[in-house]
């Protein structure tokens, strides 16, 4: 049978392309986007408990309201602003249900969204899958950063969103106050909706503060947050995220959502409820973070692997230039035969295959796997 695929142009993600090698040679997985290690038996218990109550029927679709009303409370907590659980949290199935969902919902044929790049891979399907025309803005500099005067430039009268990720995950870049405060002025005035992935909001490093758009009341007014609590509490697989907007916005996404779906796992979701009261279990994530990405800098600091600056997220690049011209991805692949080792090149979050020698590591994982993958990378 022919089928008319709406993905003509469409690559598998690189990491789907490695994961036969990574098994192959049993390698140490860095590439992965989830951690190494166990959530907290406090949440074990919690879902135990609740599965026992029989809590096992459909939530409402927006989620359960116990636990909107703690996403509310701590949002409010962390950046002194209020979105109200009945009306403007919703809880999806993961941040990347929430990015899918906030696109259909706002995004319509013809219209351009912007993007910055390198950019998590599931932004350009979700657009395009929607009718809306990519418009990509590379981040400058060996360091990675948005220059605000391309972002003016690019701006027409067809952009209906612009989308942001801080603390960035390809990069461990984040956005500061005063990018935030650009963006802003950009879009005052206009019709633009801003998409703000901050999935790793709890995971800044040297004192830094995450800078939410919730932060700032004429963006957040005209934005879209989606985070996971999935990947905060190391329990990816139950695809646990939340969208906050306002009203309005929240009115049209809740739509699409729920033609979608009848609703997220119930007994999960009171259970995260419960255990988001324990806030310790999030404040404390940036110094643990920390510890690991300092751990993985002193293990690699007589190496020809030159690190880039790293602000958060547990994602650290490395610059291998010193040690070979290949292009990233045939680079990633030697490593994986030679030394077992899996990384991910930056360009497999590119649409265009810029090589600019960059390697990402996920250093959320045991100091002795972190200890033994730098032996094997040092020997290159």
């Amino acid at each position: 049978m022919k089928i008319n695929s709406k993905f003509h142009n469409l690559e598998s993600s690189f990491l789907t392309t490695i994961r036969p090698l990574i098994k192959e040679y049993n390698a140490i997985n860095l590439a992965s986007g989830y951690t190494g290690f166990h959530c907290s038996p406090k949440l074990i218990e919690l879902v135990e408990k609740h599965l026992r109550e029989g809590l096992n029927r459909y939530a409402m679709p927006a989620g359960e309201l116990s636990l909107r009303q703690q996403v509310s409370d701590k949002i409010a907590s962390l950046y002194d602003t209020c979105y109200h659980p009945e009306t403007e949290i919703t809880i999806t199935a993961g941040a990347s249900q929430g990015i899918y969902t906030a696109i259909a919902a706002l995004v319509k044929e013809g219209d351009e969204v912007i993007i910055f790049e390198p950019a998590n891979e599931h932004y350009v399907p979700a657009i395009e899958m929607n009718g809306g025309q990519v418009r990509t803005i590379p981040m400058s500099g060996e360091q990675y950063h948005i220059e605000w005067e391309l972002v003016q430039q690019m701006i027409s009268s067809k952009t209906r969103m612009i989308i942001i990720n801080s603390p960035h995950a390809p990069t461990g870049w984040a956005l500061s106050e005063i990018d935030l405060l650009r963006l802003q002025k950009i879009i005052s005035g206009s019709e633009i909706i801003v998409l703000s992935e901050e999935t790793f909001e709890h995971i800044l490093f040297d004192g830094n503060l995450h800078q939410s758009v919730a932060c700032f009341p004429k963006l957040a007014e005209r934005s879209v947050i989606v985070a996971s609590l999935g990947e905060t509490y190391h329990v990816t697989g139950w695809q646990i995220g939340y969208c906050a907007a306002p009203k309005e916005i929240m009115k049209e996404f809740r739509q699409v959502h729920e033609a979608m779906m009848h609703s997220v796992n119930s007994p999960f979701q009171i259970a995260m409820a419960d255990f988001l009261s324990f806030k310790e279990e999030y404040t404390r994530l940036s110094a643990f973070y920390q510890d690991k990405r300092d751990k993985l800098l002193h293990l690699m600091e007589d190496s020809a692997f030159k690190p880039l600056k790293c602000a958060g997220s547990y994602f650290h690049l490395f610059d291998y230039s010193q040690i070979s011209e290949e292009k990233d991805r045939e680079f990633v692949i030697r490593l994986i035969k030679e030394k077992g080792v899996a990384t991910m090149p930056i360009s497999a979050f590119m649409t265009e295959r810029q090589n600019r020698h960059h390697i990402r590591i996920n250093f959320a994982k045991p100091d002795d796997v972190l200890e033994e993958a730098a032996v094997r990378l040092k020997s290159l």
